[in-house]
């Protein structure tokens, strides 16, 4: 491994981070073969890496797998849970009660569900960073690339016939075209019920041992028939062991391992905190709605489920950001990275200011931080939660944002986003009205505690009404939830817009132009900032350590490594590091069976798992742990063995290990996965579904 003079003054003072432990998450175009082979004796080679590649593909939220030559795919059951939720209805809840296709017939269609296949990756930094003209401003230089990768975006797209995705890679260090191939026509073929897929629910979630058996089974099909995929990965004979080394190929969703000190501070004291604060008044306002009847409850389910995932997600990364050594290794790292640049005159020209600007920018956020959240229209924020608010500011912000030239629009609207936009917009999977009303009065109600009820933003939405009033009068009154409608008002442009008196077209026009001006302070004072500096910072880390690093994740597809391997929890007792059906039915019965439903549910088990136990090989494993490193996004993701074989599906990751999104903690990190074996035993003899065993094994 060749390092720069650069990376040399830095090795004396912290370690290279790539040589720790089985740390990073890959780039297929980067993976690390040599350290593979020198610390495993493993030697994987251009076919292997291609083949899990291709038999991986990305899922709203999350990851899945090829796993026949009929188009099968596997994923969890808590990734697909929203598709099988829209498939589901009052008179047949496939999510609660479990579904199994007894033939190819029989499986349903998802609307609105599309798969993307990882075909191939092309380097376009050159391109982008020339497209930068001295003396630009911060802003003008993030334009000047944005616009860069759209021009590329579109012509490859034309050339290539595939989807194609812009690509940010080391905060700048590289740019990246990934190519697509997407798949329309997704149909659900299996899933257990919701009471064994996550079994012992909240208080159960990151933590280990488990007994999740949270999978699912999709097929894609083309011109209406199974689509026959290039490359899949067969179900293990004999499954994993203690010890062996495992791949895991996925999604991961953003990381922050090269954000500052400083960043990392703001998110400890500040960001984390009040974006746990907005989840638990979002979690407390559909608790209400479930309540109101057992329809409200199947159709807040889901939404509840993600919430509180979200933020026991969350307060795991506070709890890795709180531990002392972790913010210690960040600052240590920084101080050595600093003093490095300081030996080079061109490059302490370029970057030494740059922490200080960062930092700059942190202070302009937490001052920013409540109209941010409310205002400004980007996720997470109270338009990012309702579905039909979403639809109608898009819709309101079409037509004049494609007036405009793309450097001078709102991101979502610039040329490399647009497409997306509108396929959101026109997106057929439906708008719940009940869930819509429930959480647009509780973010109106928190903007207005929030923000004060005398704020101009607060006095424009509400007048002398109650959130609950203008929630119930806009989500009733809209018909933006027909995806028909949404096409004609986008068709009909400004002239349609303009005419509507749709509610919610109606309460869009209010918070644009507020959403506007907040917009642009912030993207002026903070992200663009961040982006810049952040990126210059990002370039002498780049140019010390070059590609023996991994990039921060960004949702793009990663390849990661470790052995299945217990660890201490952090209550000092070693990890089991396999778990059995054994397990699950004795911590049904230690919880007083379904007999305590009501009191302790999360551990109830559906009557048919009960009646059939006694079919059960109840000593197969059911899930395990592995030291592979992962984050949300990584849910769904295959777990293989040397041969390329699927051992696994992973589905969580433990408590402990959630501050891994800043920091990697190799005593801490530590992944879960159902055991392929456990798949396998559910389908023949409780799921009845001995024809997919048979596609999934060959026999």
């Amino acid at each position: 491994m060749r390092l720069s003079a650069l990376a040399l003054s830095l090795v004396t003072v912290l370690a290279l981070p790539a040589l720790r432990a089985d740390e990073g998450m890959w780039t297929f175009d980067n993976i690390p073969v040599k350290q593979i082979k020198a610390k495993y004796g493993v030697d994987l080679d251009t076919a292997w890496l291609k083949n899990l590649q291709l038999a991986t593909v990305r899922f709203p939220g999350g990851t899945g797998a090829f796993v026949s030559r009929d188009g099968l795919v596997v994923t969890n059951h808590h990734v697909g849970r929203g598709a099988i939720a829209q498939v589901s209805s009052a008179q047949a809840d496939l999510v609660k009660n479990g579904f199994t296709a007894a033939r190819r017939s029989q499986e349903i269609k998802v609307p609105g569900l599309e798969l993307m296949m990882l075909v191939s990756m092309k380097d376009v930094t050159a391109r982008v960073i020339g497209a930068v003209k001295p003396g630009l401003s911060d802003q003008e230089a993030m334009a000047a690339r944005l616009n860069a990768l759209a021009d590329l975006r579109r012509t490859e797209e034309a050339k290539t016939g595939l989807t194609c995705e812009p690509v940010t890679l080391y905060q700048g260090g590289e740019y990246w075209l990934y190519r697509y191939r997407k798949f329309s026509d997704v149909r659900l073929v299996a899933a257990p019920e919701l009471q064994v897929a996550a079994f012992g629910g909240d208080p159960d979630n990151y933590t280990y041992p488990r007994h999740n058996l949270d999978f699912s089974l999709f097929r894609v099909y083309e011109d209406g028939k199974p689509y026959q995929p290039e490359a899949i990965l067969p179900f293990s004979a004999k499954g994993v062991a203690m010890g062996e080394l495992t791949f895991i190929s996925g999604h991961p969703f953003s990381t922050f391992r090269q954000q500052t000190h400083a960043q990392m501070a703001y998110a400890r004291d500040f960001g984390i905190p009040f974006q746990l604060r907005t989840l638990e008044r979002q979690k407390q306002a559909l608790q209400a709605l479930s309540a109101t009847s057992p329809e409200s409850r199947r159709l807040a389910a889901e939404a509840i489920y993600g919430i509180e995932n979200g933020h026991k997600r969350l307060s795991g990364q506070l709890l890795g950001l709180a531990k002392a050594e972790n913010l210690k290794k960040v600052e240590t790292a920084e101080a050595a990275l600093k003093a490095a640049v300081a030996k080079d005159p061109a490059l302490q020209a370029r970057v030494g200011e740059s922490w200080n600007r960062v930092a700059e920018a942190v202070e302009r956020q937490k001052a920013l931080l409540k109209e941010a959240t409310y205002i400004d229209s980007g996720r997470g924020t109270l338009v990012g939660r309702v579905a039909s608010l979403r639809h109608a500011l898009t819709l309101v912000r079409l037509a004049d944002e494609t007036a405009r030239p793309s450097a001078e629009r709102l991101t979502e609207f610039s040329e490399g986003n647009l497409k997306a936009t509108r396929a959101q917009l026109l997106s057929p999977r439906p708008v719940q009205k009940p869930i819509d009303t429930a959480l647009l009065a509780a973010g109106l109600q928190e903007a207005k505690d929030e923000l004060g009820a005398d704020h101009p933003f607060v006095k424009a939405l509400l007048g002398d009404q109650s959130p609950e009033a203008v929630a119930k009068a806009a989500v009733e009154g809209t018909k933006l939830d027909d995806p028909a409608v949404r096409k004609q008002l986008a068709e009909g442009g400004k002239a349609a817009l303009e005419a509507s008196t749709d509610p919610m077209i109606l309460l869009a026009k209010k918070i644009d132009p507020f959403g506007r001006a907040v917009h642009k302070r912030v993207e002026a004072e903070v992200t663009g900032v961040f982006n810049e500096h952040g990126g210059r910072i990002a370039e002498a880390r780049f140019k010390a350590f070059g590609r023996a690093v991994y990039p921060d994740a960004t949702f793009t597809l990663r390849l990661g490594y470790g052995p299945v391997a217990t660890y201490a929890n952090g209550t000092g007792t070693l990890a089991q590091p396999f778990t059995t059906f054994m397990g699950m039915y004795d911590r049904h019965l230690g919880w007083g069976g379904n007999a305590a439903a009501a009191e302790h549910g999360a551990w109830t088990l559906p009557e048919r798992w009960l009646k059939r136990q006694a079919k059960l090989d109840l000593a197969t494993p059911f899930n395990f742990i592995y030291a592979c490193d992962t984050v949300g996004g990584n849910s769904g993701s295959p777990v293989v063995n040397v041969q390329g074989e699927f051992v696994g599906i992973n589905f969580d990751s433990v408590f402990e290990g959630q501050g891994g999104y800043y920091v990697y903690d190799a005593d801490t990190k530590r992944a879960v996965a159902t055991d392929a074996r456990a798949i396998l035993e559910a389908l023949r003899k409780v799921m009845d579904a001995r024809h997919l065993v048979a596609e999934l094994t060959g026999k």
